[in-house]
């Protein structure tokens, strides 16, 4: 199976904000090295979970170490209250089919 490597963060922001933090939060330009991103909130729009799928975990820490994403983080820092992130290493799972 081929291994993902994953940044995962989680913000809780301010009520009423997610508008706002939404326009703030999407990259200007696409990340070199970023395969895929997903966004998940709550159903109270106060927690917003990003996933992205990255080639490699140099080109993730390339990206967090420049200029646009310390941009898009001060952008971004009005609207957060609090925020917890880190970067993981797995696969997929196989999911048994529900047919048989």
């Amino acid at each position: 199976m081929e291994d993902h490597f994953v940044w995962v963060t989680t913000r809780r922001i301010r009520p009423g904000t997610l508008e706002d933090f939404e326009k703030a939060w999407r990259p200007g330009a696409h990340p070199q090295g970023m395969n895929r991103a997903y966004a998940y909130w709550s159903e109270d729009g106060q927690e917003i979970t990003g996933v992205s799928l990255w080639d490699s975990k140099e080109s993730c820490d390339a990206w967090r170490a420049s200029e646009p994403e310390e941009q898009r983080r001060a952008a971004m820092a009005p609207y957060v209250v609090e925020e917890r992130e880190g970067f993981y290493r797995g696969r997929e799972l196989a999911v048994p089919s529900s047919s048989g």
